[in-house]
């Protein structure tokens, strides 16, 4: 999420390739008149939308460490592959591995970024292999959250200047006589250990080493009453299941985290943006211009994200259900 934010699922959205009607060229050059006419006409009556009669070509998009991710890749695939008819590739990696791919052409699209402007300057104003297909239209958050239950009964702990004062609350079997903030992944992008560090804080961050783990400890400290100071963030379908109250770190100013040694402020407002490689931009044509049209909200997102969670619907079942009930939301993406 991030130059680091959030955690890898194993597997992405699946990808099915949408081929040419199942009446193929080779047979309807073998049949004459009336009978390729009549399949044909059989073909285009079969249910399938119109646009997945003919493939494009391959969009390759990577499946990066969180579930929100992996719902916005999925409408995008699928809206690829059955209003468009592209086939889409993906795989599942890490967000350096991605940027670095796209010179190589192993990647076309990163559908959702958190800042990364070290990654942003290398390249795309060095290299220039990749540029932004702009927003998503999600607003990112990244903080540090504890339980409800805690806020409630110590009311001042949303302070990090009073974060010392119960550091012995979060100690765990990692942190010994020090108090724990639970992280994610640690590619994630996190200042945590800086911000310790800088603000005299009595703490250890701890990686649990994914989105995925981070989950879990919530729902398991909002269950069993258990303390817990976290890394998390938003959009995050989690929210609309456990109830978590985001500390108050030194307010955010412009330039504050410039220095990521130094850096002692809270993280900023994120709006996250979509990245390609050139070569897509340059020749994606149809397909390039879905994905730089594409804009949604957190709560479209965490629709998706949720159904697959908790419906434990695939994220392309997902995907599909987010399309049959938001046509008035995507028509305006799809190329003219």
């Amino acid at each position: 999420m991030i130059s680091s934010r959030p955690r890898p699922r194993p597997a992405g959205p699946r990808a099915t390739w949408v081929s040419d009607t199942w009446v193929g060229v080779t047979w309807v050059r073998a049949l004459a008149g009336p009978l390729a006419a009549a399949l044909l006409l059989a073909a285009c009556s079969s249910g399938e939308p119109a646009t997945t009669a003919k493939a494009k070509g391959t969009v390759n998009i990577d499946i990066h460490g969180w579930v929100g991710y992996e719902a916005q890749a999925a409408v995008l695939a699928y809206l690829l592959e059955h209003e468009l008819g592209y086939k889409v590739s993906t795989r599942p990696m890490k967000e350096e591995q991605s940027w670095r791919d796209f010179e190589s052409g192993k990647v076309d699209v990163i559908v959702e970024t958190w800042g990364h402007n070290d990654l942003k300057k290398q390249y795309i104003e060095e290299k220039k292999v990749a540029l932004s297909a702009g927003l998503t239209g999600n607003k990112g958050v990244i903080g540090w959250y504890v339980p409800e239950w805690m806020a409630k009964k110590y009311p001042d702990i949303t302070d990090y200047r009073n974060l010392n004062k119960y550091a012995s609350l979060f100690r765990t079997e990692k942190t010994g006589n020090l108090g724990q903030v639970l992280d994610g992944d640690p590619s994630f992008v996190t200042n945590d250990e800086a911000l310790v560090r800088n603000l005299k804080l009595n703490y250890k961050v701890v990686y649990s080493g994914s989105e995925d783990a981070l989950i879990k400890a919530a729902q398991a400290a909002t269950k069993n009453r258990t303390p817990l100071l976290m890394y998390f963030y938003e959009p995050q379908w989690l929210f609309t299941k456990v109830k978590l109250v985001k500390v108050a770190l030194p307010p955010y100013a412009l330039g504050c985290d410039d220095d990521t040694v130094r850096v002692a402020c809270d993280y900023p407002p994120y709006l996250l943006d979509k990245i390609v490689s050139r070569r897509f931009a340059e020749t994606g044509g149809q397909a390039y211009e879905l994905v730089r049209n594409f804009n949604w909200t957190n709560d479209h997102q965490n629709t998706v994200a949720s159904d697959m969670i908790n419906e434990k619907l695939s994220a392309e079942d997902a995907a599909r259900k987010w399309v049959a009930e938001n046509k008035i939301v995507w028509k305006d993406w799809i190329p003219r």
